[in-house]
């Protein structure tokens, strides 16, 4: 293994940010170690960050440089850093620096308590109230449906070490969301909280649409809960209809009854129509991934690279 830390981050916008993100992580790092890379990968986001990418790469042989083909996703990119990571140990990290560089040590010095992932908890996280309630609802939400404990302080942010890293370079899968892949691999990990900086520049990538998107090749990918919950709605309705087409029936032999209620007919011809159409829907849904699954297509496609051997 040539280096002992390497560090994965995509890059999205804050072109300003690379040169003091490439200072600082370098600062951090230097106190663990002097044996480390780092990797970059374009994301292909708004502005030309390859440009300034390749001039910090040029000048600098410990950066390893990726531009892919167009945008995939933050997640995608952090899968092509992954699998250029060469090092005993990987922190992965944003290029926003809301992440602080400065926390590097400290995910570090906790891994010499035997732990194989320490991920990093925002304590007091800097980000918009609408984003940290959004993030709270969908955690609680994946946590519901995967019966897995999730946490909306953590993120990306983190240090695994290799064999984490190869475990999570052996998922295949076409929906990429790195926090879902760590929590599948397993392996010894606990959490620490660090300071979680405000965004010095521009707006997040994730638009309100792009999050819901997100939110649902999330729990399509790691959970057939939507499924179970349909049928047993299913179940639940038809318990209903037998119930109450004998009480129907009672209370027209008893002579309750005299016209058949023409709201409470189109009521649940509506209401029935809906949930089967609504039912319907989850079951295209995990076809259409399916589908995707099928093409067997590849998860990313790298365009350029700067001190990377292929």
């Amino acid at each position: 293994m040539s280096k002992y830390l390497s560090i994965v981050s995509p890059v999205y916008g804050s072109i300003n940010n690379l040169s003091e993100l490439i200072d600082r992580i370098e600062k951090s790092v230097l106190s663990i170690t002097d044996s480390y890379e780092i990797i970059l990968i374009d994301d292909c986001g708004p502005g030309d960050a390859w440009s300034k990418i390749e001039e910090l790469a040029q000048k600098n042989k410990n950066i390893k440089a990726v531009k892919l083909s167009r945008n995939f996703g933050q997640h995608y990119a952090i899968s092509a850093g992954l699998e250029l990571a060469e090092a005993e140990w990987v922190v992965v990290m944003d290029c926003d620096l809301q992440d602080r560089p400065e926390e590097i040590p400290r995910l570090h010095k906790a891994t010499q308590r035997g732990y194989d992932i320490v991920l990093a908890k925002r304590a007091a996280r800097q980000d918009g109230f609408l984003k940290r309630l959004g993030s709270k609802s969908f955690y609680r939400l994946l946590s519901y449906l995967t019966d897995v404990e999730y946490n909306e302080q953590i993120g990306n942010f983190g240090i695994y070490n290799n064999k984490v890293i190869q475990s999570i370079n052996q998922l295949r899968e076409k929906n990429r969301y790195f926090p879902t892949m760590v929590k599948w691999v397993g392996y010894s990990s606990t959490a620490i909280e660090i300071e979680h900086d405000a965004r010095k520049e521009g707006e997040s990538g994730y638009s309100l649409n792009k999050l819901l998107n997100l939110a649902i090749d999330i729990i399509l990918s790691n959970s057939d809960k939507p499924l179970r919950l349909a049928v047993k709605l299913g179940l639940l309705i038809s318990g209903s209809s037998i119930i109450f087409a004998l009480i129907t029936v009672v209370r027209y032999c008893m002579g309750e009854i005299w016209v058949l209620g023409y709201f409470s007919t189109i009521l649940s011809i509506w209401l029935l129509s809906g949930i089967i159409i609504f039912t319907l829907g989850i079951v295209a849904l995990y076809i259409g991934k399916i589908f995707e699954g099928v093409k067997n297509r590849p998860i990313y496609i790298i365009d350029k690279t700067i001190n990377v051997d292929l």
